[in-house]
């Protein structure tokens, strides 16, 4: 199933720390979605024209719905954060491709993610869970609000780095890693370009395969704008240059592929 414009029925919506809501969608695009890809949400006000990207925190097929979890930073994200059960909304999706999970097989898995790059993580630990693969979570949160820490205990043993201290490792999820000794085979990661920098280098120091998501702004969502490019190794055939589409050819990429 390709692209599509559909609408949505809210199930549920909770705050699940300062800023960051909790969102279920009834949606046929539950059957088709992927760990790492997201759907643009479209907001009611009609001078806004293009939606707005959150990625899929968790996919639920037997009721065809899908979690977003997302944080309010705009006039957009505003908007949802008042959605009630019952509201129809119009979504676009899925887009973007996810994390390539087979690259797992056989092997122990660590999943990381940083603030509002933790959501996309969990379907993604949950997927390597129910295959059999030994999952490590190591989340980086700003302070106590360790959002989702108890979703990814179903399915992973969780490590937490705390920028104060408060719980867990007190540092960034690379310090986490070091200081409890966390060891792993492949990563897949999600979160502030700084956090995913390091990722890259401490997976190369290793000798570890890293497959890293891109948070950027969006515009369009499907490829047209060339609005959320990244460097790559290699020359992007629709753009004749060293650039990739994060929306398209993304969000997830191997980190030897993209300079960062």
């Amino acid at each position: 199933m390709g692209k599509k414009k559909t609408e949505a029925r809210v199930l549920s919506q909770s705050i699940l720390a300062e800023g960051i809501y909790d969102m279920w969608l009834e949606t046929e695009l539950a059957l088709e979605a992927h760990p790492g890809q997201f759907v643009g949400v479209y907001p009611t006000n009609k001078a806004t024209i293009l939606p707005r990207p959150i990625s899929i925190c968790e996919v639920d097929k037997e009721r065809s719905a899908i979690r977003l979890v997302y944080r309010v930073v705009g006039s957009g994200t505003a908007e949802f954060a008042l959605y009630q059960p019952g509201d129809i909304i119009m979504i676009l999706g899925i887009l973007g491709n996810g994390f390539p999970l087979d690259a797992a097989a056989g092997k122990r898995a660590i999943v990381m993610g940083g603030g509002i790059g933790v959501p996309p993580l969990l379907q993604t630990a949950k997927e390597l869970s129910l295959q059999g693969i030994d999952v490590i979570a190591t989340m980086g949160y700003r302070n106590n609000e360790t959002f989702l820490a108890g979703d990814f205990e179903k399915y992973a043993k969780m490590v937490i780095a705390t920028e104060d201290g408060s719980v867990g490792t007190k540092g960034n999820v690379i310090d986490a890693l070091t200081e409890q000794k966390v060891e792993g085979d492949v990563i897949f990661a999600c979160g502030p370009m700084p956090m995913l920098k390091a990722i890259k280098k401490y997976a190369a120091d290793k000798g570890i395969k890293a497959y890293i998501s891109l948070e950027e702004r969006m515009a369009c969502g499907v490829g047209a704008c060339l609005g959320c490019v990244c460097k790559t190794k290699d020359i992007d055939e629709h753009s004749k240059v060293h650039n990739a589409r994060i929306c398209t050819d993304g969000p997830a990429f191997d980190a030897e592929d993209v300079e960062i």
